[in-house]
């Protein structure tokens, strides 16, 4: 088994970034160019990546809608549900087919995410030799319970896999699907816009583990060193507080 990515350099500088340089055209805007196209629903597409800088590696890209300035904490609840759905059930299906070791499913926003296109959309990607899970603990999903809905659990994460603030949404049965989204799409306005720290980048990574799915919103900052030299996470004294602000601003109406 593996445990590292190998990162093609020569595929990664010919990609093109909205994020940096706002006069790039956004490949994703042009669907009439569109190539390798695995399925449509609306204005969701999922395609495979034209820049596959992952060796070892398949990789789909998720458009998540034709507005090229949409943001995922907007969506109206249809799109919202809709985009979630679609994305689980391409993401449920690649992993079935058992053709990889691991398949992970995430998006980027922000110039702090990792993500060189602006436009919104998320990534499915079926790793041959890494399974992810390897590096997932079960600490990681625990936290304080900002609200539960239908069997569907959201919270602030406790000990967080990186540090200080990491929200958690658990769904046991895809039934569940729109207060898992909802609790995503919560978690992420909030963090784009009542956060207590001025924040404009997150990250969004989907899990599977056992008989449940896992949604895991990272608010990004400039990763703090002691987690880059020691991967010492650190846990902020305000979680409590935190909770309870998320509560009075979504829940307590």
């Amino acid at each position: 088994m593996n445990s590292h990515l190998l990162f093609n350099t020569s595929i990664g500088v010919q990609k093109p970034n909205s994020i940096r340089n706002k006069e790039v055209q956004c490949p994703f805007c042009a669907t009439e160019d569109l190539t390798d196209i695995i399925d449509v629903k609306d204005s969701i597409i999922l395609l495979k990546n034209k820049f596959p800088v992952l060796e070892n590696a398949y990789q789909t890209v998720l458009i998540e809608t034709d507005d090229c300035h949409g943001e995922l904490s907007l969506y109206s609840k249809e799109h919202l549900v809709k985009l979630i759905s679609f994305g689980i059930k391409h993401w449920m299906r690649i992993e079935e087919s058992k053709e990889f070791e691991s398949v992970i499913f995430f998006k980027n926003h922000g110039p702090l995410s990792g993500g060189s296109i602006s436009h919104p959309h998320m990534q499915i990607v079926g790793l041959n030799d890494i399974n992810y899970m390897d590096k997932i603990s079960e600490t990681y999903f625990e936290g304080l319970t900002i609200d539960e809905e239908n069997g569907t659990n959201f919270s602030l994460s406790t000990k967080p896999k990186i540090g200080f603030y990491e929200f958690n949404v658990k769904m046991t049965s895809l039934e569940d699907i729109e207060s898992f989204s909802s609790y995503i799409q919560i978690a992420t306005h909030y963090i784009l816009n009542q956060f207590p720290f001025k924040c404009n980048s997150y990250n969004l990574f989907f899990y599977h583990r056992k008989e449940s799915i896992y949604a895991r919103i990272v608010p990004r900052f400039v990763t703090t060193p002691i987690y880059i030299g020691y991967s010492i996470p650190q846990v902020p004294n305000n979680l409590e507080w935190m909770k309870e602000d998320i509560k009075g601003k979504y829940f307590n109406k």
